[in-house]
Formats: structure tokens, C-alpha cells, sequence
């Protein structure tokens, strides 16, 4: 049986609440990605071309520091990665937390919360931070689906 883990990162609790929904389906073990330095409402202003947010992730090169402590992904096959959609992207601490460690021959699930936009090219921008993993299809979520339909998601992955 696969060991699984669920890295996520929550700006709003939205996908926080996914992953420790997933967590249950697929018991697995939780992660969460938090920024060392927090993020503020003015932070996450979408709207604000000056905002913490629009500039990092108008910097493809922007890898945002993690501040929660280091974990060891050696003992997990499969690691289902969570995060809200900014500007149809993953957040660049996503792609930090992908460099830090090695992912080669893990699989990777990753899923997404947006009240809106899709995936757009989320995971394409996330596979060269994770060399050698195998990267299978990403979700998008709106947050409020229920346990039911995430189970018939999770049931329908190959892994």
C-alpha cells in the first residue's frame, strides 16, 4: 500500500480545509506550507499591481521562504500538493517547497482551489521544480465539494 502525504498551502483556510478533507479519504498524512512571513489582505489584493502577491507572481524566478519546519518526503509514494490559484498559476512557494526536497520517483497529485479559474498551466509550471517525479492530472476545486465527490476523484486516480 502506498504511503501518502498532503503538502498544501492555504492563504484563506479554503484549501486547508480540502486537504485535511482529502487527508481523511485517502488517509494520509498532512503537510502544511506555510510562508515565513505571513500574508496579509493587502498581501493577497489581487487588484493592488503593487501588492505582495501580483509582484511574486509577476517574477517567475520568486521563491517565497518557508517558514514551517522541514519534513522528510523519503518514506511517501504518492504526495498530493495543494494550492489556491493566483493569476491561473501556483503560487510560487509551491514551486519552493517542490525544490527543497528530492520527488524523483514519487508521484505527484496535485489539486487546487479556485472559486473560478481553472488549473490554467499550473502543473506544466510546476514539473521542472520537481525533477523525476511523475506528475499525474490536477483538480481544480471550488472548496465546498463534499466528501462523496472527492472520494469518487481520489478512487478514479491510477496510482
Amino acid at each position: 500500500m502506498n504511503r501518502i502525504l498532503i503538502a498544501y498551502f492555504s492563504a484563506s483556510g479554503v484549501t486547508a480545509n480540502m486537504a485535511q478533507t482529502l487527508a481523511g479519504i485517502v488517509q494520509a498524512d498532512l503537510y502544511e506550507i506555510v510562508p515565513a512571513v505571513k500574508y496579509t489582505p493587502q498581501d493577497l489584493d489581487w487588484n493592488d499591481t503593487e501588492s505582495r502577491t501580483t509582484l511574486e507572481m509577476a517574477d517567475p524566478a520568486s521563491r517565497p521562504e518557508i517558514g514551517s519546519g522541514p519534513i522528510d518526503v523519503s518514506p511517501y509514494d504518492v504526495v498530493y500538493i495543494g494550492f489556491p490559484i493566483w493569476w491561473r498559476f501556483a503560487p510560487h512557494i509551491i514551486n519552493t517547497f517542490l525544490e527543497s526536497y528530492d520527488f524523483s520517483g514519487k508521484t505527484i497529485i496535485p489539486f487546487a482551489t479556485s472559486g473560478g479559474n481553472d488549473m490554467g498551466d499550473s502543473v506544466k509550471a510546476l514539473i521542472p521544480s520537481a525533477p523525476g517525479a511523475v506528475f499525474k492530472e490536477g483538480k481544480r476545486l471550488g472548496g465546498t465539494e463534499d466528501k462523496e465527490a472527492l472520494k469518487i476523484w481520489t478512487d478514479g486516480l491510477i496510482l
